[in-house]
C-alpha cells in the first residue's frame, strides 16, 4: 500500500461528496443487518445540541466562568473530519459497497487496499478522522485550542503538522471546501461564535464536554436516520444520568446526621467552625484528630455549597478502593437527606455505586467492553460519587481521556480524605490537580489528621506555613486569595501506652488478649506479611475457639465484600452486641488505617512512618461507649527494631517495610518514637510529625540514607529517589508528549495494585453454539456469546457486573510474563471487558486465569503461569504471590 504524502504539488482531481449525504456511521438494525446511519451533518448537530443541554445542568455562575459562548459549537464540529476520502471508503466497505465506481476511483487515486483494517492503518498516520477535524479547524479558526479539542475527542492528542488541510490524502482543495461549508452550516444552525479559550484547563474542560456529548449523541436512540433526533436528546441525557438536581435548603447538622435510633447529632466545635468557614468556593484544609467527624464536617459544608448554587455535585476521593467502598454507605445517607424528595436522582443514586453506574448509558465507549464501562472511571461523570484518588489524579496526567476526568470534576466540591503520606511522585501530581481544580471552579476540601506544615503550604500553594495550632482550619476562598488560619480547641488528650516487641512475642500477647475477650487489631505493611501472619494466627485461634480474620486489597470483590461486612461490623458500632461474646483477631494492611470506623481494644502494628502510626493508633479505643473487657488497656505494641541496628542497616532491620517506606523516613521515625513509652493524642500529633519530617543536616550513616531518599538507589534492587520521582511526575503531566494508555498510567510509585486477574474455575469454547462457557469460583456457569448482537445491552451489563466480581488486583510488576488466554478475547470476552487497543500500545485490562481446586492459578491453555512467581487464590487468604524457588 502506497504511503500518503502531505505535499501540495500537482494532484489528481478527487471526487467529493456533500456533507448532507455523507454518512457518519453505520448501525445494525433489529434484523442484524448493517445499515447506513446518520449523515455527518446530522450527527454533528446532535452532538452540538447535546453539549448545549449538558452545559445547562451546571449552575449559572459556573457556566459564566467556564463555558464561553461557542463551547457547544466546538463540540458540534468534532466529526467534520469524517468528510474525508479514507473515512468515506471505510464506511462504504462496511456497507459492502466496495464495487461502487466512486469507491474504486478513490481507491485507485489514493493507492489503498480494499479492506477496512488497511484503511484504518492508512489514516492513523494523520490521526484518523479526528486528525482531519483538527487540521480543518486549525485552517479555519487559526486557534490551536479549538483544533486540539476536536483532535483529541477519541481520547488522545493528534499531531497534525505534516498534513495541510488541502493534502491529497485528505481530498485536496475540493474536500476542504466542502468541510469548510459544513463548518459554516453548523455555525449557522448552532447560532454561536467561536469561543475564546483562555487557559489549558479550559481547553481540557471543553475537550471533555465534546467527548461526553459525542458518547451520548452516539447512543442507540440516535442510530436510525429515519427517526427525528431532537426528541431523543432528553431521554438520552436522562439515561446518562445528566438531569437537574434540586436540594433541600435550611438543613441543620442534626437534620442530616443522626444515630441508629434517629436522634440528631449535635455538631462539635470542629464541625461548627468548618461549616462557618466554608461559605464560598475555595481551597480548605481541615486538620483534626482521628475520630473527630471530619467526614461529616466536609459533607455538611458541601451540602451548603450545593444548596447555595456554588457547586454541581461532589466527588469524594479516598486513597484506596476499600476505603471508598466503606465511605459510600455514609455518603448515601447524606445524599438521601440533602436531595429534594421529588428529585428523580434521589433513589437512583442511592443504589450501590457500581450498580448505579452500570445502568448509566453513554454510547459505545461506556458500554460493556468499552474503555469507560469501568465504574471507577464513570463515577467522575456522575453528579455524586465516591472513588479513589487515582481516578482524580489522571485528570491532569497525559493519559487517554484524562480531559474527560477534568470535565467530570469541573464545578464540583472535591473532597480529598486521608491526605498524608503520598510519595513525592503522587504529591507533585496532587498539587497540580488542586491547581487545575481551582481553575475549574471546584471547591477543594482536604481532610487529614497528620499533615505537616510544609505539606499544607504546598497543597494551598502558599509560601506561608500558617499556624502551628492543632486542630486547625486553613481557608483560602477564591474571592480573596488570602489564607486564614482558624485554630480550634483540641479535645481532651488520651494516653496510649507503647510497647516495642518482636513478632513472636506479639503473637503470644495477641492470643492472650483475644482469649480475655479483647478485639485485637494487627496491621502489617505488605499483603504478603499480612497473609503470613494470618496463616500463623488463624490456626492458633481455631484451636482456642477464637475468630481470626484477614482484610487486604487482593480479594475478589465478592469475597472482599463478605469479609468487610463481617469484620468492619464486628469492630464497629454495629457489632457491639456480638463483640462482647468473644475475643477476636483481625489482621490487615494499610486498608485498615484510614476512613474505616473500626474500634480495637488492643493494637499490634508493624513499624511505619509517624503519620501512619498516628492513623493506626486512631483505630484504638476510638469510641468512649464501646463495651470492653475490664482487663483491656489502651495499649499498642510496635514491631520495631533497635535504633542502632536500624540506622546502620535499615533493609535488614525493617525487612519488607524498607521497600514500602523510605529507610531514611523509617529511621527518623524510629529516633522520635523508640524512647517513648506513651503518646498523648492529639497533643503529640503535631510535635511528632514535625520532629520526624523537619529538615536537618545529617552525618553518616543517616546522610547516606538521606542521599538515597533524594537521589535513589542505583544498585540492584534499584529504587527511585525524590528527584527522579518528581521528574517522572512532570513528564506524565506534560501536555506536549504522546498520550499514554491508561494501562501504563502510574498515579503512585509506591506499591500499587494496578493490574488484575479474572479468576475462573473453567473456561470452554462451544464452537457449535458459538459461545464461551465460564464457571465462576462459586460454581455458577455463564455463557458469553461470540456475536455481540445475541444479547441485549442490559444483558451484557448484567453479565459484566457478575464477572467484575471475579476480578482480583495485583501489582503490574508481578503479572505473569506470558499468559496465553486461548483466544478468549476474540471469543466473546471483548464484549464484556475492555480488550485494550493494541495498535495504540494498550494492554488488556486484565488477564484470564484458572483457579485449581487447591487454589493454584494456571493459564487458560492448561499451562501454569510463566514468570518469576507462583500464584494461589483462596477465599480465606486472597491472592498470594510467591517467588519461585
Amino acid at each position: 500500500m502506497r504511503r500518503p504524502s502531505g505535499s501540495c504539488g500537482k494532484q489528481k482531481s478527487i471526487p467529493c461528496i456533500n456533507a448532507q449525504l455523507a454518512p457518519a456511521k453505520t448501525y445494525i438494525d433489529s434484523a442484524g443487518v448493517t445499515r447506513e446511519g446518520r449523515s455527518i451533518y446530522e450527527h454533528c448537530l446532535i452532538v452540538g445540541f447535546v453539549a448545549k443541554e449538558i452545559i445547562k445542568n451546571f449552575p449559572a455562575a459556573i457556566v459564566d466562568a467556564l463555558f464561553p459562548s461557542g463551547s457547544a459549537l466546538v463540540a458540534a464540529c468534532h466529526d467534520v473530519g469524517k468528510l474525508s476520502p479514507v473515512f468515506y471508503l471505510r464506511l462504504q466497505i462496511a456497507l459492502n459497497r466496495a464495487s461502487l465506481p466512486m469507491v474504486q476511483e478513490l481507491l485507485a487515486i489514493l493507492g489503498c487496499d480494499v479492506n477496512e483494517p488497511s484503511l484504518r492503518e492508512f489514516e492513523q498516520q494523520w490521526g484518523g478522522h479526528a486528525g482531519v477535524s483538527a487540521i480543518t479547524l486549525a485552517a479555519i479558526t487559526k486557534d490551536t485550542h479549538i483544533s486540539a479539542i476536536v483532535g483529541q475527542h477519541h481520547g488522545r492528542k493528534v499531531f497534525i503538522e505534516r498534513y495541510p488541510a488541502h493534502s491529497q490524502v485528505l481530498g485536496s482543495e475540493i474536500w476542504q471546501r466542502e468541510r469548510t461549508a459544513l463548518v459554516l452550516s453548523l455555525q449557522q444552525a448552532m447560532h454561536e461564535p467561536w469561543p475564546e479559550i483562555k487557559s489549558f484547563a479550559q481547553r481540557q474542560l471543553l475537550s471533555g464536554l465534546t467527548t461526553v456529548a459525542d458518547w451520548i449523541g452516539s447512543g442507540r436512540g440516535f442510530d436510525n436516520p429515519d427517526i427525528p433526533w431532537r426528541q431523543q436528546i432528553p431521554p438520552a441525557l436522562n439515561a446518562a444520568g445528566i438531569r437537574p438536581v434540586t436540594y433541600r435548603s435550611g438543613l441543620e447538622f442534626g437534620d442530616i446526621f443522626q444515630d441508629e435510633a434517629g436522634r440528631p447529632y449535635q455538631p462539635n466545635e470542629i464541625q461548627r467552625a468548618f461549616s462557618e468557614a466554608v461559605k464560598v468556593p475555595g481551597v480548605y484544609v481541615l486538620e483534626a484528630p482521628m475520630g473527630m467527624g471530619k467526614t461529616e464536617a466536609a459533607l455538611y459544608a458541601a451540602g451548603n455549597l450545593l444548596a447555595a448554587g456554588h457547586a454541581r455535585g461532589v466527588y469524594f476521593a479516598l486513597p484506596t478502593q476499600l476505603t471508598s467502598d466503606k465511605i459510600y454507605q455514609r455518603f448515601s445517607l447524606w445524599l438521601q437527606t440533602i436531595l429534594s424528595p421529588d428529585n428523580e436522582l434521589r433513589y437512583a443514586l442511592l443504589l450501590h455505586g457500581k450498580s448505579h453506574l452500570q445502568n448509566q448509558m453513554m454510547g459505545e465507549d461506556a458500554k460493556p467492553g468499552g474503555s469507560w464501562f469501568d465504574s471507577r472511571k464513570r463515577g467522575l461523570l456522575a453528579p455524586f460519587a465516591v472513588g479513589t484518588l487515582d481516578q482524580a489524579l489522571m485528570a491532569v496526567m497525559n493519559v487517554k481521556h484524562g480531559f474527560v476526568r477534568a470535565f467530570g470534576l469541573a464545578g464540583k466540591v472535591v473532597i480529598f480524605d486521608e491526605v498524608h503520606s503520598y510519595d513525592a511522585y503522587t504529591s507533585l501530581i496532587l498539587t497540580h490537580l488542586i491547581h487545575m481544580l481551582r481553575e475549574l471552579q471546584c471547591t477543594v476540601i482536604i481532610l487529614s489528621a497528620t499533615l505537616t506544615q510544609k505539606q499544607r503550604a504546598v497543597l494551598l500553594a502558599t509560601e506561608h506555613c500558617g499556624s502551628e495550632a492543632y486542630p486547625l482550619i486553613s481557608a483560602m476562598p477564591f474571592s480573596s486569595q488570602q489564607l486564614t488560619s482558624l485554630p480550634l480547641t483540641p479535645p481532651p488528650s488520651r494516653r496510649v501506652m507503647l510497647h516495642y516487641s518482636s513478632t513472636e512475642l506479639a503473637i503470644e500477647e495477641a492470643l492472650r488478649r483475644a482469649e480475655q475477650g479483647q478485639q485485637v487489631l494487627w496491621i502489617e505493611n505488605t499483603v504478603a506479611e499480612a497473609q503470613e501472619c494470618f496463616a500463623t494466627l488463624a490456626s492458633r485461634c481455631k484451636a482456642m475457639g477464637l475468630e481470626c480474620g484477614l482484610l487486604h486489597s487482593r480479594f475478589t470483590l465478592h469475597h472482599r465484600t463478605l469479609n468487610e461486612e463481617r469484620w468492619v461490623s464486628l469492630y464497629g458500632k454495629g457489632g457491639w452486641q456480638e463483640r462482647t461474646a468473644s475475643g477476636r483477631v483481625l489482621i490487615g494492611t494499610q486498608v485498615l488505617e484510614q476512613s474505616i470506623d473500626i474500634d480495637a481494644d488492643f493494637l499490634v502494628t508493624r513499624f511505619a512512618p509517624t503519620d501512619l502510626l498516628m492513623q493506626r493508633l486512631g483505630r484504638l479505643w476510638r469510641h468512649e461507649r464501646t463495651p470492653r473487657p475490664a482487663c483491656a488497656r489502651r495499649e499498642a505494641w510496635l514491631l520495631a527494631p533497635e535504633t542502632k541496628l536500624a540506622i546502620s542497616s535499615p533493609y535488614l532491620a525493617f525487612g519488607a517495610s524498607a521497600w514500602v517506606y523510605a529507610p531514611y523516613i523509617l529511621c527518623r521515625t524510629l529516633e522520635v518514637w523508640r524512647s517513648r513509652h506513651h503518646v498523648d493524642l492529639p497533643t503529640d500529633i503535631r510535635p511528632l510529625l514535625e520532629a520526624t519530617y523537619r529538615e536537618r543536616p545529617e552525618t553518616e550513616p543517616m546522610s547516606f540514607w538521606l542521599h538515597e531518599l533524594l537521589e535513589g538507589k542505583k544498585t540492584h534492587p534499584v529504587r527511585k529517589g525524590i528527584v527522579e520521582l518528581e521528574q517522572h511526575a512532570r513528564l506524565t503531566l506534560s501536555s506536549n508528549s504522546v498520550t499514554q494508555p491508561e494501562s501504563r498510567a502510574r498515579t503512585r510509585y509506591s506499591e500499587q495494585d494496578n493490574a488484575s486477574f479474572l479468576l475462573l474455575r473453567e473456561a470452554t469454547r462451544d464452537t457449535r453454539n458459538k459461545l464461551t462457557r465460564v464457571r465462576l469460583l462459586n460454581g455458577d456457569w455463564h455463557d458469553i456469546p461470540w456475536q455481540k448482537q445475541r444479547l441485549e445491552e442490559a444483558e451484557w451489563r448484567e453479565l459484566a457486573l457478575e464477572l467484575e466480581k471475579q476480578r482480583v488486583s495485583l501489582p503490574h510488576r508481578q503479572r505473569p510474563e506470558d499468559n496465553a488466554d486461548n483466544g478468549l478475547w476474540e471469543y466473546g470476552l471483548k464484549h464484556v471487558f475492555y480488550p485494550g487497543n493494541r495498535a495504540e500500545g494498550e494492554e488488556p485490562e486484565l488477564q484470564v486465569v484458572i483457579v485449581e481446586e487447591a487454589g493454584d492459578l494456571r493459564g487458560v491453555d492448561g499451562a501454569f503461569l510463566m514468570g518469576r512467581y507462583r500464584y494461589r487464590y483462596q477465599q480465606e487468604t486472597g491472592l498470594r504471590i510467591m517467588k519461585k524457588e
